[in-house]
């Protein structure tokens, strides 16, 4: 029999050991530190969480505590590897969130390697402003837009001043032709029916060494699309999708025809027999939904600073 002092020996070695095999698990499970990655800078519709004029109890909450609010959905892909950094979409949130993607990637020779936009409305390109000579006077920042909207960029003001002091550098892509980032990453613009006052509408499939994402924060309804929904899922690891809406309750007096995305209980009724149902983490919620403040069982909504190995 073992003297108190051996057995307490020998039981401190074993939870030395199980620790030590705890943290090689966790490192053989681990992308390599040079793997890109995607980062989540924001999860929340056009507006924000809480929206301006928001007065409603949770709003005056979160006003009171940033630690409640939530920014607007964007997207960063990182390469450690090169030091290179693009963000879908330049938000409103624009300056914290490329605070944030600083601390998490420090920046190479250049403020961005490229902005990839999905289109125009308000949530998507109203933070290249910054990229002007009032704020960063940015140099050829690579801005990688649809046809109309390149049209929209070099042929609206303020827009058109950072294409003429060559603050940003427009770079055009296509439907469904995929583009490369670098020798590692490309991307696929996949165009979708939404509100296309002023330009097309697009999600990114990001295809990386070992795994992709689908970034969709926009879309009117999935059976407008001539793409169905399920073999797009199928093309990827993990699908970031619209979940501006949970159902059809949350704007009274609203007429949401005029704002049409498919609710996220019709996402969740389409695909709830179905294991891609696995793969779908929603974005782009609107400061009604409730699942910003609320969790439940069966929907997994993206958090800010969510990491994906690519």
């Amino acid at each position: 029999m073992l003297s108190p002092t051996l057995h307490n020996l020998d039981n401190h070695l074993v939870r030395r050991l199980a620790s030590l095999f705890v943290i090689l698990a966790a490192c053989a499970s681990a992308p390599p530190p040079t793997s890109p990655y995607t980062l989540i800078l924001g999860i929340a519709q056009d507006g924000g969480y809480p929206q301006a004029g928001c007065n409603r109890p949770d709003c005056i909450a979160a006003w009171r505590n940033p630690k409640l609010r939530q920014r607007v959905a964007s997207l960063a892909i990182v390469d450690p590897q090169s030091a290179q950094r693009w963000v879908i979409d330049a938000t409103p949130d624009f300056p914290s969130q490329l605070a944030t993607l600083d601390d998490a990637a420090p920046r190479g020779t250049a403020l961005l390697d490229g902005i990839l936009l999905t289109h125009a409305h308000i949530g998507h390109y109203l933070g290249l402003a910054h990229l002007g000579r009032e704020v960063l006077g940015a140099h050829s920042i690579k801005v990688y837009a649809m046809p109309r909207m390149r049209e929209f960029l070099q042929h609206n003001g303020p827009w058109d001043q950072l294409v003429r002091l060559k603050n940003i550098e427009i770079v055009p892509i296509e439907d469904a032709v995929p583009f490369a980032l670098n020798e590692r990453i490309t991307v696929t613009p996949l165009r979708v029916p939404h509100r296309d006052e002023y330009s097309e509408t697009v999600g990114f499939i990001v295809r990386g060494p070992s795994r992709s994402i689908l970034w969709l924060p926009d879309i009117d309804k999935w059976e407008k699309w001539t793409t169905p929904l399920e073999s797009v899922l199928a093309q990827v690891d993990v699908a970031y999708i619209d979940g501006t809406f949970y159902d059809a309750t949350e704007l009274p007096g609203r007429d949401l025809s005029e704002i049409p995305h498919p609710l996220m209980t019709e996402t969740l009724t389409r695909l709830a027999n179905s294991p891609l149902l696995a793969k779908v983490r929603f974005i782009h919620l609107n400061q009604s939904n409730p699942l910003l403040r609320e969790r439940r069982a069966g929907v997994v909504i993206a958090k800010d600073g969510e990491r994906r190995g690519l």
